[in-house]
């Protein structure tokens, strides 16, 4: 169920029984500002939260083994900069990225 911040704080407690089958959003304004959780989805979030992840850099060099397993190319797009209004501004320094 959706509520509104002050629905949900005059109905706590409904809100938490709710939670317990499925997560409560909570809007202000036409835009979401929280949830509110059941014991099991946060304990399962808590989990998912503290496993061991490998850094991105070694799932980048298994991801590249796999396709070269495959006989696929494991294309990345160039780099590219964003505009940057800032970057416009006369005293603005601009950094020479290194090749």
């Amino acid at each position: 169920m959706v509520w509104k911040v002050a629905e949900a704080k005059q109905k706590f407690s409904e809100v938490l029984r709710r939670a317990a089958v499925s997560p409560q959003v909570i809007h202000n304004r036409d835009r979401v500002v929280g949830a509110v959780l059941g014991a099991e989805d946060a304990r399962a979030f808590m989990d998912f939260r503290a496993r061991d992840r490998a850094p991105l850099a070694e799932e980048l060099r298994e991801a590249r083994r796999i396709c070269e397993e495959e006989g696929e190319d494991l294309l990345v797009a160039p780099r590219a900069d964003r505009p940057n209004p800032l970057m416009d501004h006369p005293h603005a320094r601009r950094h020479q990225r290194r090749q």
